[in-house]
């Protein structure tokens, strides 16, 4: 059992170095599954989900290393692919996390089979796998569900034309992965344009595949007869950076984010200067300094370039303490304002209506217990303990060290009185 204990009052300051994105990572370790031979991917962060990932290619009977770099958070993994793969996931591993899931793309396109049991991961509303269904569908593949797994077949992938009704980062994926050796040429439309995304092309691409597209929303995939094993670093967690910023702005803080890009943050940080915060880009990251208490300001999730929803959690934390009333929208994942009812146990003022949140702000919070149920809302709950009057425990650690490399320490670096206390399970 995890739990994050907050003691309120400290303005974070100082330097923070984000490490390789959770949401590139995990991909891009599934990828290496396309390329028979050793793949080495820098740049990984040293969080459980990273683990997990590695434990799901060792039981498909790849040799997975996961190593601690020097720089805190960060390490690599290195991942040698046999000729001949397994092609059945371990459900106890799957359920409990959802990017599992990426390996069915890849080895569809390897092995032309792949049994997968139907992922967990966090509670944050309905992610259903219609869009990877119905895309690898299309591309040659028969996929049945028996028994809460699905089971995949093709003979062979084709080339084909794939029109996504939303763009799902993780259909996205999938479909990248199995369409480099379909034969014939893919064509994904309304593709997801995330950092993360163009970050897998960039491996895929080094690997030998044929790729057109990339950072927009149509893909287009000329499938080639085999790849070939890299070494490829992990594009900055975006998110990590968001975070640390929110964290700066709601503490009235100066904080330098090291590796942080201003680019692929475009929105949220701009959200953050109307809020009255000084954003400057530097080399190798950017700096955020906030010297006032933040004027409210409104904020609608949208799919990249929006605002990203892994944010809103943070975005409500600050809202919380903002001078003013602020409207939060949700428009990716209906379940993502769960966490709300544990915020107005710190003492935040905030009416959820649907898709909507009206928070009115306080100048602090007030310490209280409060349960983490996802990997963001448990950082937003510890962002917000920094806020609060007294000793705010975050249960449900689990979720956030999922996510965050080393969460607290990197607080603590920056003056937070923040620790991660372990426990056995009773």
């Amino acid at each position: 059992m995890n739990t994050f204990a907050v003691n309120g009052g400290a303005r974070l300051v100082g330097t923070a170095t984000v490490t390789g994105a959770k949401n590139s990572a995990l991909k891009l370790m599934a990828a290496a599954l396309l390329a028979e031979g050793t793949s080495t991917i820098s740049a990984v962060p040293e969080i459980a989900d990273v683990a997990i990932m590695g434990e799901v290619l060792r039981r498909l009977g790849c040799d997975v290393e996961l190593d601690h770099g020097q720089e805190s958070g960060a390490g690599s993994a290195r991942i040698g692919v046999p000729q001949r793969l397994g092609t059945e996931t371990d459900y106890e591993l799957v359920r409990r996390m959802r990017a599992a899931i990426c390996v069915l793309g890849p080895l569809l396109a390897r092995c032309g089979r792949a049994t997968v049991p139907l992922p967990g991961g966090d509670n944050i509303g309905s992610r259903g796998l219609d869009l990877h269904i119905a895309g690898l569908h299309r591309l040659g593949a028969d996929i049945r569900n028996e028994h809460g797994f699905l089971i995949a077949t093709a003979d062979a992938l084709v080339g084909a034309t794939v029109w996504l009704d939303f763009p799902s980062v993780g259909a996205t994926e999938n479909l990248l992965m199995a369409g480099v050796l379909a034969k014939g040429t893919t064509v994904i439309d309304n593709a997801a344009r995330e950092p993360e995304i163009a970050d897998l092309v960039s491996m895929l691409v080094a690997m030998g595949a044929k790729i057109d597209g990339a950072g927009t929303s149509t893909l287009e995939i000329v499938g080639v007869e085999g790849l070939q094993p890299v070494q490829h670093t992990t594009v900055p967690d975006r998110v990590v950076a968001g975070t640390l910023a929110y964290g700066a702005v709601m503490t009235g803080g100066d904080v330098l984010i090291r590796n942080g890009r201003t680019h692929h943050l475009d929105v949220p940080l701009g959200k953050l200067t109307d809020a009255g915060a000084e954003v400057t880009s530097i080399d190798g990251g950017f700096r955020i300094v906030m010297d006032r208490r933040p004027r409210a300001v409104d904020i609608v999730t949208l799919p990249y370039p929006g605002f990203p929803t892994d944010l809103q959690p943070m975005a409500v934390g600050l809202a919380a303490v903002s001078e003013g009333s602020s409207l939060i929208t949700e428009n990716v994942f209906e379940a993502r304002f769960m966490f709300v009812n544990e915020l107005v146990r710190l003492g935040a003022e905030v009416q959820v209506d649907g898709h909507h949140v009206v928070v009115r702000g306080h100048e602090r919070l007030s310490s209280a217990p409060v349960e983490a149920h996802d990997i963001r809302a448990g950082a937003g709950l510890v962002l917000a303990g920094l806020v609060a009057d007294g000793r705010t425990e975050v249960s449900g650690g689990h979720h956030i060290v999922r996510g965050y490399p080393d969460f607290a320490g990197q607080l603590r670096a920056l003056g937070a009185d923040v620790t991660l206390n372990t426990t056995p399970d009773a």
